[in-house]
């Protein structure tokens, strides 16, 4: 038996080529098996990746609303200066001024300035007027609106509109979210601005040019529509959501994004889908409220008007399509250069033509940057890096940028990496090949 056994591991020591064949068919299937594991593993990984994505860019419209909800009406401050300027808006004085005097008109009498004529006078006077009804009337209400409008483009109108606006702030707060009260409030799905205060003003203008009759007009209070929708008194409490999540929003969204490209196995790749992403959530947002604000025009009430309400609703979105704006133009910035770091054919012609037009010209300028010039070959990854991380912090610190803001920011980052580049000296780490001899 030991004869037996010992020929047998000799055979196999030997190298039997059936053993050999089943012991590699066996290595094969493990292989494989390995493989097909990885490959599942990563499929699972890139789905994941994929949903977290998603998932920052669905969450990109929402962060950006919610901002907007937290700062427009949560910081008095960021409010009146957005209302600020409808004061001098041509539009909203003009729908003012016809306000007040409509308001005025339903309560002048007429016939009470016969109270102003001799008793002697008065049935020749009345007669003249029961003739002239219309004339009269129409002149009355023309000498109305003149004032009206006189006030409306004054400083003390502005001086008031801003005032108003700030005294309100917490009820314009309430009104959006839920309540009303005050000067600011909610009725039947719109948010209104009552004009007592400068109804009070007109007739007093009136009064000092000579309409005494006007003194007697009891207090008018009458409404000036700041947005009005059948969906308001629906959405309040989704807005009032937003508002209380304007901070986090954002944040989450990043780490979403973050967490996908770190989850993801190709990483780069996966940067530049975020980016893209997230760039797309925010366009959808901008196309959503040029959409809205198309039908929401459309379907105001008669007595809106509806080219002051359209200074109203640009003057309170226009933060917001700043954000979108500024997000857009983020995404785009870091989908490039997490594109142009990569290996591909595309981005590598892109940065031969990039690196060799800067070389023309350093080597055009003369001698070469020096010892600096090493260090910054070494360090160029992460400086060009730096460079786009410093231009996003900037922009996203940025206080409302606007476009020119936004465009003088990117050239500055495209003028920072094109001196990284220049000062770039490759000579130093180019070893030489001496020929054999």
């Amino acid at each position: 038996m030991d004869k037996a056994a010992d020929k047998a591991a000799d055979k196999a020591a030997d190298g039997d080529p059936q053993r050999e064949l089943a012991d590699l068919r066996v290595r094969v299937a493990e292989l494989e098996r390995r493989g097909a594991v990885a490959r599942e593993h990563h499929r699972l990984r890139s789905l994941f990746a994929a949903l977290l994505i998603l998932l920052a860019a669905v969450l990109t419209p929402l962060s950006a609303v919610g901002v907007w909800a937290s700062d427009e009406i949560g910081d008095t401050d960021r409010y009146v200066a957005t209302v600020a300027p409808l004061a001098s808006d041509p539009d909203v004085q003009a729908a003012v001024a016809n306000r007040v005097t409509d308001a005025l008109m339903k309560r002048l009498d007429v016939k009470a300035l016969l109270e102003s004529v001799e008793p002697a006078d008065r049935p020749r006077l009345a007669k003249a007027l029961d003739l002239l009804s219309g004339p009269l009337t129409s002149g009355l209400s023309g000498f109305v609106h003149s004032t009206a409008e006189r006030f409306v483009s004054s400083d003390a109108f502005a001086t008031l509109w801003t005032q108003l606006n700030r005294s309100v702030h917490a009820t314009v707060d309430k009104a959006l979210t839920g309540s009303g009260g005050g000067a600011v409030k909610l009725t039947d799905d719109a948010v209104v601005i009552d004009l007592a205060p400068v109804i009070d003003r007109v007739k007093q203008a009136l009064v000092d040019r000579g309409l005494t009759v006007a003194a007697k007009i009891p207090a008018v209070h009458t409404n000036f529509t700041v947005m009005t929708s059948k969906s308001i008194g629906k959405a309040k409490r989704g807005f009032r959501l937003l508002q209380i999540l304007g901070f986090w929003l954002p944040l989450v969204a990043l780490v979403l994004a973050a967490a996908g490209v770190l989850t993801a196995v190709r990483r780069r790749r996966a940067l530049v889908a975020a980016a893209l992403a997230v760039a797309a959530g925010a366009a959808l947002l901008g196309l959503a409220l040029w959409i809205f604000r198309a039908l929401y025009l459309d379907v105001l009430p008669a007595e809106v008007s509806q080219p002051a309400a359209a200074s109203v609703y640009d003057a309170l979105v226009r933060s917001l399509r700043t954000t979108v704006r500024m997000v857009i133009t983020l995404g785009v910035v870091v989908a490039l250069a997490a594109w142009l770091t990569g290996d591909g054919r595309a981005a590598s012609r892109v940065k031969a033509a990039w690196t060799g037009g800067i070389g023309a010209v350093r080597t055009a300028a003369g001698p070469g940057p020096g010892p600096i010039g090493g260090w910054v070959h070494r360090a160029k990854p992460w400086l060009n890096w730096t460079v786009v991380a410093v231009a996003a912090a900037t922009l996203i610190a940025w206080d409302r940028p606007t476009g020119a803001v936004t465009l003088w920011i990117a050239l500055g980052a495209l003028l920072a990496l094109a001196l990284v580049e220049f000062l770039d000296d490759q000579e130093p780490h180019v070893s030489a090949v001496t020929p054999a001899t």
